[in-house]
């Protein structure tokens, strides 16, 4: 219950946690949109754990892949990594089948390593970031004049 400036008082639904449900609704919003710090560093252990896993796979389809991003369900359940591969499509999606043959390794490596409360099945999708901006060096590349010309 608040006071309100006419003197009175307002009932407000609170929940189970204490919060109001406008309170409540807030912090679901925020939670949502916005990666917690908390979130942020279980991401980048993620990333790191499975980054140090990959050259240890004995898989022969796992080609020259780098961990570009992680991104993990607050409930731990799940979490996306995202991987760059160097070489062709053919050779990018016989990486991913790889590793997605391999998740079972890699998830019993991030028990191991990290003390989480549950350990994120791991599902892994190509990011063609990398790639992007290779191709955006070239056509800056091409578009800027040469500053190597000796006789400017």
């Amino acid at each position: 219950m608040r006071p309100t400036l006419g003197g009175g008082v307002v009932d407000i639904p609170v929940s189970r946690s204490g919060r109001s449900r406008r309170q409540a609704g807030h912090a679901l919003k925020r939670f949502n949109t916005a990666v917690t710090e908390r979130m942020r560093k279980v991401n980048e252990s993620v990333r790191h754990v499975v980054a140090a896993a990959l050259p240890e796979l004995k898989d022969p389809r796992i080609g020259l892949v780098t961990v570009t991003g992680v991104d993990t369900a607050p409930d731990l359940s799940h979490a996306t990594v995202y991987v760059s591969v160097l070489g062709s499509g053919r050779k990018q999606r016989a990486s991913l089948v790889g590793l997605e043959a391999a998740h079972g390794v890699l998830q019993s490596r991030l028990a191991r390593e990290l003390r989480l409360k549950r350990t994120p099945q791991l599902t892994f999708e190509y990011d063609p970031t990398v790639e992007r901006g290779v191709r955006m060096t070239r056509l800056i590349d091409d578009l800027a004049p040469d500053d190597d010309d000796p006789n400017d």
